[in-house]
């Protein structure tokens, strides 16, 4: 085991990779398995309480059941929905809820909410149960997951709310939030958060209300008003969602964002973004002329499969660029994705690249 793994024990480091052995893990599994072990042990040097291990112990097994249960869909698309369980099946938002579901499930998408009564129920109706995935939360005064999720293989159950939260976002590639209460809030601000600060991967965010709803648009303005006049939040960081009334608009931002742009791996310090078709030399050099400011040394490069991409077997069969990225302009990287996306998808041509736009 590496020194970040050690107990501080010869004898127990080495019972613990026996007993991994014995389990099956091998390599990074095993090194990482071997990890949370040694934590373990830890906790029992440090003396840790009761609460504090009966907290670890909770969170760990519902981190596992839910890893369990996500890990047959992992090659399906997802997109998690935020709501009010207050919701009533009469109102009008109510039924746009499950109109986007349905359009995001009659795309291939599944969708996935808390499991409870009103929104959440709302999409999983349009969705249909198939299409359909509960995360739901255990508390005093509700009685479960709602009936269109209840007993199914693809519903997990929480005590707190931090690891119910993880697995809405976790497993997610785009998101919608409609109304709802404080609930609704801080999942809302906390996929933001994790969105603007990197510690989430760039993804659709949009905020669906009604014809003529004012919720999301008076939470936008507040936005604005209060937070990017005083420098709070920087004005590029409002491309990081994207508020409309309209479930073909919405689902077009969500599919739009996947055009051609599929995802971000960090490699030795670099950024490495894999598409379906990179930009010719002469589109680079327009992308550097607006975007290579968020490259520390001034240039977005195509390059190839890393060494640690390909060890993984990471998106292969994809093409790539690379950038030094500061770990700041999240909103501008959102930009840079956009254009990304607006690219033709034709055959790259052929020829030499212009001097200065070398991979």
């Amino acid at each position: 085991m590496s020194p970040r793994t050690r107990t501080g024990s010869p004898d127990l480091d080495r019972r613990i990779d026996e007993l991994l052995g014995l389990a099956g893990a091998q390599g990074e599994r095993r090194e990482l398995l071997a990890d949370v072990m040694a934590t373990a042990v830890r906790l029992a040097d440090d003396g840790a309480d009761a609460l504090d291990l009966k907290i670890t112990r909770a969170a760990v097994r519902e981190m596992r059941s839910a890893f369990r249960a996500f890990a047959p869909y992992r090659g399906v698309p997802k997109v998690t929905m935020f709501g009010s369980a207050r919701t009533k099946a009469d109102d009008p938002l109510y039924e746009l809820a499950k109109r986007m579901a349905r359009a995001l499930a009659d795309q291939g998408w599944m969708i996935v909410t808390g499991a409870g009564p009103g929104i959440m129920a709302a999409g999983m109706e349009g969705a249909g149960r198939e299409h359909s995935f509960g995360v739901t939360i255990r508390l005093p005064f509700e009685s479960g997951a709602n009936s269109i999720i209840a007993g199914d293989e693809k519903l997990v159950s929480m005590k707190y709310f931090f690891t119910r939260k993880l697995m809405l976002i976790k497993e997610s590639r785009a998101f919608v939030c409609l109304p709802g209460g404080f609930g609704t809030l801080d999942e809302t601000f906390e996929l933001l958060t994790l969105t603007q600060t990197g510690k989430g991967v760039p993804v659709p965010i949009v905020f669906l209300d009604v014809p003529g709803g004012t919720y999301w648009a008076h939470a936008r303005r507040f936005i604005v008003d209060e937070l990017v006049s005083r420098g709070l939040v920087a004005e590029p960081d409002l491309e990081l969602f994207k508020v409309t009334d309209d479930v073909d608009a919405a689902c077009d931002e969500i599919l739009r964002f996947y055009a051609n742009y599929h995802s971000i791996r960090h490699v030795d310090g670099r950024m490495i973004i894999r598409l379906r078709r990179a930009p010719d030399f002469t589109e680079l050099d327009a992308l550097n002329g607006e975007f290579g400011t968020l490259s520390a040394d001034g240039q977005i490069r195509r390059t190839e499969v890393s060494d640690a991409e390909r060890e993984d077997d990471d998106a292969v069969d994809l093409e790539r660029l690379e950038l030094a990225f500061d770990g700041r302009q999240h909103g501008r990287l959102r930009r840079l994705i956009n254009a990304l996306n607006e690219l033709p998808m034709g055959e790259l041509p052929t020829g030499e690249p212009p001097i200065g736009a070398r991979a």
